[in-house]
């Protein structure tokens, strides 16, 4: 098949471009850098010629409320357009697990906004939910940190590496459209302070992580199951501890 990745040069892109091409499927790498841009709706048209299914895994640039409102209502609603014209048989799109419940996030509003009009926009397809990348563990820290302090929850989270995030949505692309959201997992239950203050203390990072209830999640408050998976997730099999040791860098969000 033809599979067109919008976002193809990101993290969980890359990734998937190169999983997809190691099963005999051309995966094309779409982003500016390409000369596709979804804003604008250039080049869409061109890459999306012949392709049989579309695969977004592209991410705002900015976590402004305005910003990334514009970015997933305005890029979902071209891309949705031009894949309707180009006869796409399965778009996907990649989410995240929890997002339904963290409408006090603008971030998050925005993703619900776009799962929305993929929901509504005429295409079969399929909406892959992941929990937290492993790779984020230190971006989340950052953002969380107040004082030289990291103010997390204690709230549960299975998080998973984004190379099986990326075969995960590899498997899903090929597959028949469901018409409904998919839900990804990692292999073990963590606490998310407990998760981030392993990450910090294996890459000898000093901050002191603090569980702190009143802590927010880009914007949202938690409660102890605001970021699991339903009993039904599929589950990767990366775990941290053994991925951590591969991984000493921390990788930017």
């Amino acid at each position: 098949m033809k599979i067109v990745v919008i976002g193809g040069t990101g993290l969980i892109g890359s990734k998937l471009v190169s999983t997809l091409g190691d099963h005999g499927h051309l995966a094309i790498a779409a982003s500016p850098a390409s000369g596709v841009d979804t804003l604008t709706g250039a080049g869409l048209s061109e890459v999306l010629a012949g392709a049989d299914v579309v695969v977004d895994v592209s991410n705002s640039p900015s976590f402004e409320e305005r910003a990334v409102m514009d970015f997933f209502t305005t890029s979902t609603t071209n891309l949705l357009s031009a894949s309707r014209t180009a006869g796409i048989r399965h778009y996907v799109a990649l989410s995240v697990v929890g997002t339904d419940r963290l409408s006090e996030s603008p971030y998050f509003r925005a993703k619900i906004a776009q799962e929305r009009l993929i929901v509504q926009g005429g295409l079969p397809y399929s909406i892959v939910h992941a929990t937290q990348f492993f790779e984020f563990v230190t971006s989340i820290a950052d953002s969380a940190t107040v004082d030289g302090e990291v103010h997390l929850a204690h709230a549960g989270i299975r998080p998973m590496a984004a190379t099986d995030v990326a075969a995960a949505v590899a498997e899903t692309a090929v597959d028949e459209p469901t018409n409904a959201v998919i839900e990804v997992a990692g292999p073990d239950e963590w606490y998310l302070d407990d998760l981030v203050r392993t990450g910090l203390e294996f890459r000898e990072d000093g901050r002191r992580v603090v569980a702190d209830p009143a802590a927010r999640y880009f914007g949202a408050l938690l409660d102890p199951h605001t970021l699991l998976p339903a009993a039904e997730a599929r589950l990767a099999a990366t775990r941290f501890q053994s991925w951590l040791p591969a991984n000493p860098v921390p990788v930017g969000r």
